[in-house]
């Protein structure tokens, strides 16, 4: 719910109204379901001034199987589900070379391997959660501008849009994104691998339906996946995220649509015929950016502030809404045992548990990215050979799809 006057002391605060925070926020107060515990949001965009409008440049996002399970236990799923499409099919290739596999739905005994959704459905699915919460408190629009440790927590100042209050928390979840200012400001470092790429993200419409058909194409600047989209005034949609070199993002952003059409087809292929429609085009520079440090004595950092990978394979957003399922857990037990959120054998328990996925989504990206934008002959002959082993052994592209469904294999 929103507020105006805040609390001396709140038991949570997240720092970021996002969707890894709003997610977060309503997971905590569910499962928590305890008046006398108190949760903040804090957020700096109002979504008053957000466009609630579907337009066709809306930007997506893909969930796997297991985000679908979070948000069931939430009991958000029936929401969500009238808004996405189901993935029910990934066909995977190589631009230009033999080999490639399908997954499937039915192979994988699920009723979709994923599904895709606009971020701004999910957002105003998530938003109107958050104003019917009565155990999350929403101050927006706001900012954290100082942030200082203290014996049992943190001590903020919260600027709202009339005054600053100052306030403590036991635990501050940080979840401002990956250009947090708070997060250099704690001095907390970063490693980096800069891939020197470019995604170009828009959306397209093709000449046929995709039949809930996603595909993964390794080009030799890097990979292009085309992703399902609910129709939108009767067109074919995808969801198209390019994989391009620094010195190709101008030429590609600035040339005519047409042009653009004709690369992307050489690109892609027909597949689903002619595309017919080619939405705003914008782009993001790609990297692989893990936070030093995820846990201090009342502080945790939650999402691309803790870790931003490349968006080969979505891997980035499901695997921030697991450590943010699996945060509310150790938080619950600490709850049920009379310990502090903020106390750090709490935190090194949450980190504990999921240092063995965050790592093992980062080297997946991080080596699916390398595999399949150089064409060095030694790396050709070893994605062939990892294609066709996918292709040919159920049992390896079993546990392939469990992996990408965001699932234990």
């Amino acid at each position: 719910m929103h507020i105006q006057d805040l609390a001396a002391q709140y038991d949570v605060v997240i720092v970021g109204g996002g969707m890894v925070g709003t997610t977060f926020a309503l997971n905590l107060a569910q499962q928590i379901d305890d008046c006398n515990y108190s949760i903040l949001v804090v957020e700096a965009v109002d979504s008053k001034n957000l466009d609630q409008q579907p337009s066709f440049d809306s930007r997506s996002t893909a969930l796997s199987f297991g985000s679908r399970q979070i948000f069931e236990d939430m009991n958000l799923w029936s929401t969500i589900k009238q808004v996405v499409e189901p993935i029910i099919e990934i066909q995977i290739s190589d631009r230009g070379h033999f080999g490639g596999t399908t997954l499937s739905n039915v192979e994988q005994g699920v009723e979709a391997l994923g599904y895709v959704i606009e971020n701004r459905e999910l957002g105003n699915v998530l938003r109107e959660a958050m104003q019917a919460s009565a155990g999350v408190n929403l101050l927006v629009p706001a900012s954290i501008t100082q942030m200082k440790p203290r014996q049992s927590g943190m001590e903020l100042t919260v600027a709202g849009s009339e005054r600053s209050t100052k306030l403590s928390a036991k635990l501050v979840v940080l979840a401002d994104g990956g250009r947090s200012s708070i997060r250099e400001t704690l001095g907390i470092g970063q490693s980096k691998t800069d891939y020197g790429q470019h995604a170009i993200i828009t959306n397209v419409a093709f000449e046929r339906p995709h039949s809930g058909v996603a595909f993964e194409r390794f080009t030799e600047s890097g990979p292009l996946a085309i992703l399902p989209l609910s129709d939108f005034q009767q067109s074919n949609r995808g969801a198209l995220v390019w994989t391009v070199s620094e010195s190709s993002r101008e030429e590609l952003l600035r040339c005519d649509e047409e042009t653009f059409r004709s690369v992307l087809t050489q690109r892609f292929g027909e597949r689903l015929g002619r595309i017919s429609q080619i939405g705003k085009r914008v782009a993001y520079p790609l990297s692989l950016i893990l936070a030093k440090e995820q846990v201090r004595p009342g502080l945790v950092l939650l999402g691309n502030v803790a870790h931003t990978l490349h968006p080969v394979a979505g891997q980035g957003l499901n695997l921030s809404l697991r450590d943010s399922a699996a945060l509310v857990r150790h938080l619950v037990r600490a709850k049920q045992q009379q310990i502090a959120p903020g106390e750090m054998k709490i935190l090194q328990a949450y980190q504990e548990s999921q240092i063995q996925d965050q790592l093992e989504s980062a080297l997946f990206t991080d080596q699916t990215v390398k595999l399949f934008s150089n064409n060095h002959l030694h790396l050709l002959a070893l994605r062939k050979l990892g294609l066709l082993s996918l292709e040919l052994l159920p049992s390896l592209r079993g546990r392939f799809a469990r992996s990408a469904m965001g699932l234990k294999t």
